[in-house]
């Protein structure tokens, strides 16, 4: 199960109110960074953006493809680990403002973990060392280590060996 953190909130739906948990300054900052970070082609440069600019836990020789979009509020909770490749138009997300409440999760991405293309992961999953999910996948839940998953709901499809 996801590990989240719940906070809920009163009055308009939380996204409305969004700017009492995260400052614009930052929202705007990392929106620019992100954005250019997703068109970027070189992989040290998005690195170097992810880990001085965002905060984020990025790992030696990791990669981000062309318009992977992170999390615009919180990037400091994303971790990736080392040789990971993050897969074309993949979202990482770290918040979710709902009616009541807002979420928030760390996600950790092991190392030697391959993520397909279009992939979302949700907030508060751990994604297990050489893992690899499959293309078009909605990671809602953990993925353990060298599982081969994929889907929406995501199941497990195959152990990676």
């Amino acid at each position: 199960m996801r590990k989240l953190e719940r906070y809920p909130v009163e009055g308009p739906n939380a996204l409305w109110q969004m700017y009492k948990t995260v400052s614009p300054f930052k929202a705007v900052r990392n929106f620019i960074f992100i954005q250019l970070a997703r068109y970027c082609p070189s992989l040290p440069v998005k690195n170097w953006i992810y880990r001085r600019v965002l905060g984020m836990k990025v790992g030696r020789h990791t990669s981000f493809a062309l318009m992977v979009m992170v999390d615009v509020f919180f990037p400091e909770r994303i971790e990736v680990g080392d040789n990971s490749i993050i897969g074309y138009n993949t979202t990482i997300l770290a918040h979710e403002y709902l009616i009541k409440e807002y979420r928030l999760g760390d996600v950790k991405i092991g190392s030697s973990v391959l993520i397909g293309a279009n992939t979302t992961i949700l907030p508060g999953v751990t994604i297990g060392d050489g893992a690899v999910v499959a293309a078009g996948s909605v990671v809602h839940k953990d993925v353990a280590p060298g599982a081969f998953v994929g889907g929406n709901p995501l199941r497990e499809l195959r152990r990676a060996d």
